[in-house]
C-alpha cells in the first residue's frame, strides 16, 4: 500500500485579505497541509470565519497577531514592500521555506529566491534550493500566452496587450476605484505601457528568447466584476495556426493548468480555479492570443499552494482540483 505523505506544518501571515483569505479556503481542505496559525495585526482574536466568511463550519482557527517559525513553510500574504521588511526584521531560518506572494522579491538577485512561475521554473521549485516569490497575477495570465512562442523564438516584433482584471486584484484596501458605486457598470484604463509586471514579464520571456527585446504594449483595465483576468494579445508571428496549436500543446503536455482550448474562452470557465485556459487564432500575419484565470488562484493563492506541492514532492494538483461555477 502506498503511504501518503506526512502533513506539513504552515503559516500564514497578513491571513485576514484576499489572498490570505483564498490560501485559508484551501489550506482547510489540503490533504497535506495543517495550518499552525492565521497571522493578523487587525483581527487578532478573531474568529477566522467570522471574517472570512466562506469559511463558516470549515475551521476553528483564530486569528493571532503572534507567529513562529517551528514550521515546514510560510506563506507571506502582506503588502509590496512588507514582505522584505518582515524578513529583514525577523530572519527566518534557512531551513523555512518561505512563498511570498508581493512584488518583494520577483526580481531578487541574491539566489535565495526563485521566480515562482511552474510552466517556468519547475525544476528549480522542486529542487528545494529556493525561496518562492510568486508572480503577479496580469504577470501570469500574459506570460503563459507567451511562453511557448518565447521557447520556439517566435517573439519578432511588438506585442500588444489588453487585459482587464477584477476588482479584488486592488486588494482589500478601500480605495475610489474599488468602490461599487464607482466600478459597477465602469470601465477604465490605468498605467498604460507602464505597469509594474511588465518588468517581470521581460525577464522570464528572455530566460526562453535569449535577446528579446521587443516592446511589449501593455494597456491594463478594470472591470466591473469581482474577480478574473482576460488577456487579449496579439503579435506579427511567421507561424501557422496549426504549428502554433502544436507549439503550445506540446509546452504544456506536462503542466496540468494550463489548458487549449479550439473554442473562444470567458471568464467563467477559470472562476474558482486554478486553472489559465489559452486560446489562439492566426488571422493573416497576425497571431491573436487569448488567455483566462483567476487572479485570486492561479494568479496569487492557488499558484502558491501550487508551489508549495512542488517544493514538498506532492501532487502537483493536490488540494487544487476545482471546478469553476460556470453560471
Amino acid at each position: 500500500m502506498k503511504q501518503e505523505p506526512t502533513k506539513i506544518k504552515v503559516g500564514i501571515i497578513g491571513a485576514a485579505g484576499y489572498t490570505g483569505g483564498e490560501l485559508l479556503r484551501l489550506l482547510v481542505l489540503h490533504p497535506y497541509a495543517e495550518i499552525m496559525y492565521a497571522q493578523s495585526n487587525s483581527q487578532d482574536g478573531k474568529a477566522v470565519s467570522a471574517v472570512h466568511t466562506d469559511l463558516l463550519g470549515e475551521t476553528d482557527l483564530i486569528f493571532t497577531s503572534k507567529f513562529h517559525f517551528e514550521l515546514d513553510v510560510l506563506f507571506l500574504c502582506v503588502g509590496h514592500g512588507l514582505s522584505r521588511e518582515f524578513m529583514e526584521t525577523w530572519s527566518p531560518p534557512n531551513s523555512l521555506k518561505v512563498i511570498d506572494l508581493s512584488a518583494d522579491y520577483r526580481a531578487d538577485s541574491s539566489g535565495k529566491w526563485i521566480y515562482g512561475l511552474p510552466e517556468l521554473h519547475r525544476d528549480e521549485i522542486q529542487s528545494r534550493m529556493y525561496n518562492i516569490a510568486n508572480p503577479g497575477c496580469f504577470a501570469t495570465c500574459i506570460q503563459l500566452a507567451l511562453l511557448p512562442l518565447a521557447e520556439s523564438g517566435l517573439l519578432k516584433n511588438a506585442v500588444h496587450i489588453s487585459a482587464t482584471t477584477g476588482s479584488t486584484g486592488a486588494g482589500q484596501a478601500m480605495q475610489a476605484t474599488t468602490q461599487f458605486s464607482w466600478r459597477s457598470n465602469n470601465l477604465s484604463s490605468y498605467k498604460p505601457f507602464e505597469h509594474q509586471h511588465l518588468a517581470e514579464i521581460n525577464a522570464s520571456l528572455r530566460k526562453l528568447q535569449s535577446g528579446f527585446n521587443q516592446e511589449l504594449n501593455f494597456i491594463p483595465h478594470r472591470g466591473s466584476f469581482t474577480r478574473g483576468i482576460f488577456s487579449s494579445i496579439y503579435t506579427e508571428a511567421d507561424i501557422s495556426g496549426k504549428d502554433a496549436t502544436d507549439q503550445f500543446l506540446n509546452y504544456y503536455t506536462s503542466h496540468p493548468f494550463v489548458k487549449l482550448s479550439t473554442d473562444v474562452i470567458d471568464l467563467k470557465q477559470v472562476v474558482n480555479t486554478n486553472k489559465c485556459v489559452v486560446h489562439l487564432e492566426k488571422k493573416g500575419t497576425k497571431l491573436y492570443i487569448s488567455s483566462v484565470l483567476d487572479n485570486l488562484l492561479k494568479g496569487a493563492s492557488g499558484q502558491a499552494v501550487q508551489n508549495m506541492n512542488l517544493l514538498f514532492g506532492f501532487e502537483e494538483t493536490s488540494g487544487l482540483k476545482l471546478k469553476a461555477s460556470a453560471f
